[in-house]
């Protein structure tokens, strides 16, 4: 079994390791639970990112005068996104070194 991410192979699972595996799950479930699992961490990794987000922009855009916050997450995002002050993870470390 192999994880690919945009056409890059991640992770992968040997066969025995496969079968570790089905020694706890059943075989005719184990593709459907694989693919399970997968998608709640990166799902579960978005959420934590989008309330640490959410928790530290919503005081600045309020401070800055915006009057009205997106209830839709892309949108709020993009709002985010779209501010001068914004930087990403990488811009604050390259600033912090500077």
């Amino acid at each position: 079994m192999k994880i690919k991410l945009n056409d890059r192979e991640i992770f992968s699972l040997s066969e025995v390791q496969q079968q570790v595996i089905k020694n706890d799950i059943k075989e005719e479930e184990f593709q459907e639970e694989m693919e399970r699992r997968a998608v709640y961490v990166l799902q579960h990794k978005y959420k934590q990112c989008f309330k640490r987000l959410k928790e530290e922009w919503e005081p600045k855009l309020k401070e800055s005068g915006v009057k009205s916050l997106p209830l839709d997450e892309e949108e709020f995002a993009q709002l985010v996104f779209s501010q001068p002050s914004y930087m990403s993870r990488s811009q604050r470390d390259a600033n912090e070194r500077e």
